[in-house]
């Protein structure tokens, strides 16, 4: 098996990585780190949660060390180039802990904080710069920040950036910077818009892909289940009764919904606390870390936290609400299952919500597996659910291969029987759930440890810069 050592990387970084505990490269990482050494521009397409950001940090920091350059007033030598502040705060928590005792300096600027710090640390000029394409163009624009300098430039989570609407700001960027420099994209999907910047920006690329675009990591197990929108709230609070839930993100389509979904899991006694774009930073920053560190078992999120965050042990994806655009299922998904680890994600679909479902299956050329769950009513009414006849054994595989050709398989959804009926009672207990929900984790919330359990080689994925938590282990893997 391949290692660290065996990718020419410098004794300093082997170093480092043996002290934070890596061994063993993820494939990313071994694909990507030796042309990016080699000053080759690289187009890099994985999943989340596989290391990307290792893959580009440890060649620019050992490229960077090879060469020593005083750092030039209110400049940079490597700018990365971030979709959210979250992502940014992570990336440059990666570059410092990567280059622990090289005498390389490292900042990150974003917005909604105050301006004035961040004006002063680039006043020294710094080596590594981290940033959202906001907050730079601002920095730029009062004459605080130049790009004359840059060596080297990284688009991380590019297909992100284009969806949050950032092209013209990068389009503004890129005309800034030095036409002689080495230019490295990463991205989880490669659709059109993501090509074309390719092609603009990277000068005769390597190109990278080591899983098929917009699919999901293999030791995620994925399953749906069918309940009206009104009851989707019961049925939350009903399924985080269950312990075994232990550190869960759950995913709304909207801000308010987030707020919404918390005020209610709060009512119901589940401690819960929402992260999305109407939160300051510091309220986001103090979310974040009363779910590392265990404080708070249930972190409700808008797409904000579908890319970048890496939080260890997630032992379960929720998606209250199935996201519109498919691509994004993919990167909610890729919050659990983190460094090799297992992990549990469920849709909640309604009706309205069976063609993002069918998008979602399309896209992945992945067949979601219906869960049997008894959604628990809020009016007197009946509650629909799928037939039992039509749902797979408890145990059972219900998944498929996508065909030979590539071509996505046909997305199946229980139809709904005629009179299927389930009056109102009191909401099931935990046990009643399928062993589906049921992952048995290694660590509990809160608690240090190693990924991957004691004396478990570790990969690095994209760090994040606050207080370590426990990686939550499965026994069960569900190759997808």
């Amino acid at each position: 098996m391949p290692q660290f050592s065996d990718l020419g990387l410098s004794a300093p970084i082997l170093g480092a990585l043996a002290a934070e505990g890596y061994e063993t490269p993820t494939p990313i990482q071994l694909r990507a780190i030796p042309p990016v050494l080699g000053g080759r521009d690289l187009c890099g397409i994985a999943q989340t949660g596989t290391g990307k950001t290792a893959a580009f940090a440890l060649p620019i920091l050992q490229r960077l060390a090879a060469v020593p350059q005083r750092a030039v007033r209110q400049a940079c030598r490597v700018l990365v180039l971030s979709p959210t502040r979250e992502l940014a705060s992570q990336i440059a928590g990666s570059f410092r802990a990567y280059g622990a005792g090289m005498p390389l300096s490292t900042a990150v600027v974003f917005g909604g904080v105050p301006i004035g710090p961040q004006r002063q640390k680039l006043a020294r000029g710094v080596d590594i710069l981290v940033a959202t394409p906001g907050r730079l163009l601002d920095l730029i624009d009062t004459r605080s920040l130049t790009l004359s300098g840059v060596q080297v430039l990284v688009l991380d989570e590019a297909d992100r950036m284009l969806d949050l609407g950032f092209i013209h700001a990068l389009k503004r960027i890129v005309k800034l910077l030095p036409h002689q420099r080495q230019t490295l994209l990463f991205s989880a999907t490669m659709p059109r818009p993501i090509a074309a910047l390719a092609e603009d920006y990277l000068n005769d690329p390597v190109k990278v892909v080591v899983a098929p675009s917009a699919t999901t990591v293999e030791r995620v197990e994925q399953g749906v289940v069918f309940v009206s929108s009104d009851r989707k709230r019961d049925l939350l609070a009903t399924l985080l009764r269950d312990p075994v839930l232990a550190r869960v993100l759950v995913f709304t389509r909207t801000k308010h919904g987030a707020d919404r979904v918390v005020r209610h899991l709060v009512g119901a006694g589940v401690e819960a606390t929402a992260i999305h774009g109407n939160k300051s930073q510091p309220q986001r920053e103090r979310a974040l870390a009363g779910f590392r560190d265990g404080q708070t078992r249930v972190l409700v999120a808008t797409d904000i936290a579908a890319r970048g965050l890496d939080v260890d042990g997630v032992s379960h994806v929720i998606n209250f609400e199935l996201p519109n655009v498919p691509e994004d299922y993919v990167h909610r998904v890729g919050r659990t299952a983190r460094a090799g680890a297992a992990g549990t994600a469920i849709a909640f679909c309604s009706d309205e919500e069976r063609p993002y479902l069918r998008d979602i299956e399309k896209l992945t050329r992945c067949p979601l597996r219906a869960i049997p769950l008894a959604t628990p009513a809020s009016h007197d009414g009946p509650v629909e659910r799928p037939a039992k006849a039509n749902l797979p054994r408890e145990g059972r595989r219900a998944s498929r291969q996508a065909p030979a050709t590539g071509r996505a398989a046909p997305a199946r959804h229980p139809p709904r029987p005629a009179g299927a009926e389930v009056r109102r009672r009191d909401l099931p207990a935990a046990g009643a759930f399928p062993a589906f929900l049921h992952r048995s984790s290694s660590t509990k919330p809160g608690s240090v440890g190693r990924r991957g359990g004691p004396g478990a080689a570790r990969r690095p994925a994209d760090r994040e810069p606050l207080a370590p938590g426990s990686e939550a282990t499965s026994a069960v893997s569900l190759r997808r």
